[in-house]
């Protein structure tokens, strides 16, 4: 019994830390080989889509946000 808490333990803790380490997919621009058509998604839409864009890190194809830090007196 004692064996199987140890085992179970373990399991999670490495569940945990391979969770933590993980970053969402890139999103990409994709067109249509078909009419040109163009639409953002982080996987391929199909058979006849191929990449368009370089990955973009923001959510949706749209550019990361940036932030603009004033420092205090």
């Amino acid at each position: 019994m004692q064996a199987v808490r140890l085992w179970a333990g373990g399991l999670a803790c490495a569940v945990a830390a391979t969770s933590a380490l993980a970053a969402p997919a890139p999103w990409f621009y994709w067109r249509s080989k078909v009419d040109g058509q163009r639409v953002c998604a982080q996987t391929s839409p199909g058979a006849g889509w191929e990449k368009d864009s370089p990955p973009h890190d923001g959510p949706g194809c749209a550019p990361r946000r940036k932030v603009l830090i004033v420092p205090m007196r």
